[in-house]
């Protein structure tokens, strides 16, 4: 039988056994919030730490100094935010996070400078308005996109030149139609083929000479006929079979 989070014998996180014997939560047991190889903070599974956790919050803040990362980070999901204010210089970057997610919002605005991305992605994940825009403007692209993910649609457009394709093809879901014709010459293939899906129709043969074939294409099946059937002669099969039957439509 394969072992499993619910299977796995009871280690600590130096990898030592243990047992309920030396357990200073002893009374915890009788009513099921403390189970051995379930519920409990002494495992180094992080589930069985954050299920104790959630069954005794009252306790996650005496655990905020834990040697074990994991029991820090977790107690810090539970605790009181006041007490979680110590965290934030921690020298992991997981806890850090956690405090992040749950500071008040002039905590995490300290923090969003931090030197690991994992906690600048908790802090885009709570910023708002000028704040979170300052932070379009991350060297790294997980961060920016996490902003792209939850700036108003009104700012988007100020990433339309960000370094990463990832980011700009985010944008191309996000903006609306209208808003996609600088994108149609972006500089990335999978950017253009997005754009030419969702801008109207009409504008597309302005990519009618596009390097790529599946931007091609995209013309030839969104375009007015009259735009589309000019790639009858196309040098990819694909494309030229689609203009073909463009070709013989009788809409317009």
């Amino acid at each position: 039988m394969a072992t499993t989070d619910e299977t796995e014998a009871a280690t600590d996180w130096t990898g030592r056994p243990f047992s309920c014997q030396d357990c200073p939560h002893k009374e915890l047991r009788a009513g099921g919030r403390c189970v051995l190889g379930r519920i409990c903070v002494r495992d180094k599974r992080s589930k069985r730490i954050d299920r104790f956790f959630a069954q005794n919050s009252a306790l996650a803040g005496e655990y905020l100094d834990h040697l074990y990362f994991e029991v820090r980070a977790l107690a810090a999901k539970y605790a009181n935010p006041f007490q979680v204010a110590r965290l934030m210089k921690d020298r992991e970057p997981e806890v850090r996070a956690m405090a992040a997610l749950r500071l008040p919002i002039a905590r995490v605005r300290e923090m969003s400078k931090d030197k690991d991305r994992a906690v600048r992605i908790a802090c885009a994940l709570r910023l708002e308005g000028a704040d979170l825009v300052a932070m379009a403007h991350d060297e790294d692209e997980h961060v920016r996109l996490t902003v792209a993910r939850r700036l108003d649609p009104s700012l988007l457009p100020m990433l339309c030149a960000d370094p990463s394709a990832t980011v700009r093809r985010y944008l191309v879901g996000r903006l609306p139609p209208e808003r996609l014709f600088g994108l149609m010459h972006d500089d990335d293939a999978v950017v253009r083929r997005e754009a030419a899906e969702r801008v109207p129709p009409e504008v597309l043969g302005a990519l009618i000479n596009d390097p790529d074939l599946r931007v091609r294409f995209v013309v030839a099946d969104r375009a007015p006929r009259d735009i589309a059937i000019r790639l009858v002669n196309d040098e990819d099969p694909e494309v030229r079979a689609r203009a073909h039957e463009r070709k013989t439509e009788s809409r317009p």
